[in-house]
């Protein structure tokens, strides 16, 4: 069994490469729900809606995120009413957030919710948000404290980022699909998935045990470098890391997950960065982690796979 963590739209590719070329029942993904949020009295979880529509094969392929064919009649109508519109909402996706909200207020959890939209999406392998509690990523700037979806959609990440909070996480549980995933005597690796470190990974390692059970594992643990050439190819990672201080390289990468990572993946064109990181003890594999495509996230799961003899 393989435990995938991702978030965002490079965590969804390899997210659905795995689910490709893997039984579905050797697979579990847990995803970021520190971008979770309430717009318009609905429940939103961009992370988990981005990689549900990726392995059901419904996403705008021109963004990674977003489902493919959608209409916006819903938002041009609350446009015209003088409604909040800064956070779209598409008129398919938007049938989401409100049967997602709807459930949770009846009492169900996140993840029995996100169980049933999965298998109403014909989504095989298992797929879980990383705790049914609530944490949130807020975004201390120069601009002053700002919630994750103000800071990223809103404002487009431009202001300065101090420093990041994941509020809510230490009081937060794992969720039961995370623990029984990191238990299973069936575990053969984990890979976390070319997500932003800082923004949708960093949560689920802030939860209580998570990251310590992460580096007391006896199986490996491979991370897919977001970082390639000194930039992301998606989101504001690249940005971040200079503004709280570090390179943007895959050598920061390494530095985030010393301590629970096993194996570092970076791209061919970081190739010269593997005596650097060979010298601060990171083993690392060398590959093409743009994927462009379905064949090239197939092509980067089963690297990933050979890897670990699986």
């Amino acid at each position: 069994m393989i435990l995938a963590l991702a978030g965002g739209v490079g965590g969804a590719k390899l997210a659905s490469g795995l689910a490709r070329v893997l039984p579905p029942e050797a697979l579990t993904l847990v995803v970021n729900t520190g971008d979770d949020f309430e717009h318009l009295g609905l429940h939103v979880s961009p992370d988990l809606d981005t990689v549900m529509y990726n392995l059901a094969g419904r996403h705008n392929r021109e963004t990674g995120w977003g489902v493919a064919g959608e209409t916006w009649h819903f938002m041009t109508a609350l446009e015209q009413l003088g409604g909040d519109t800064w956070f779209k909402l598409g008129d398919r996706d938007l049938a989401v957030h409100v049967e997602r909200t709807r459930r949770l207020r009846a009492g169900e959890t996140l993840s029995a919710v996100t169980a049933s939209l999965a298998l109403r999406f014909c989504i095989a392998p298992r797929l879980a948000p990383m705790s049914d509690d609530v944490v949130r990523t807020i975004v201390h700037t120069d601009k002053g404290e700002l919630e994750f979806q103000d800071y990223f959609v809103r404002r487009r990440c431009e202001p300065v980022v101090r420093r990041l909070e994941y509020r809510g996480a230490a009081q937060a549980a794992p969720s039961r699909v995370l623990r029984e995933a990191l238990a299973d005597p069936r575990l053969r690796a984990v890979v976390i998935c070319p997500s932003n470190p800082y923004l949708s990974v960093a949560p689920m390692l802030a939860l209580p045990t998570v990251r310590a059970s992460l580096g007391a594992l006896d199986v490996p643990v491979i991370v897919v470098s977001p970082i390639i050439g000194g930039r992301a190819l998606k989101g504001p990672a690249a940005k971040l890391m200079s503004e709280l201080g570090h390179t943007p390289s895959a050598l920061t990468v390494a530095e985030f997950y010393r301590d629970v990572m096993d194996t570092l993946v970076i791209d061919t064109e970081d190739e010269s960065l593997v005596s650097v990181l060979a010298d601060l003890g990171v083993s690392c594999q060398v590959t093409s982690t743009i994927m462009r495509n379905d064949a090239d996230q197939e092509g980067l799961a089963r690297q990933l796979l050979n890897r670990i003899g699986a």
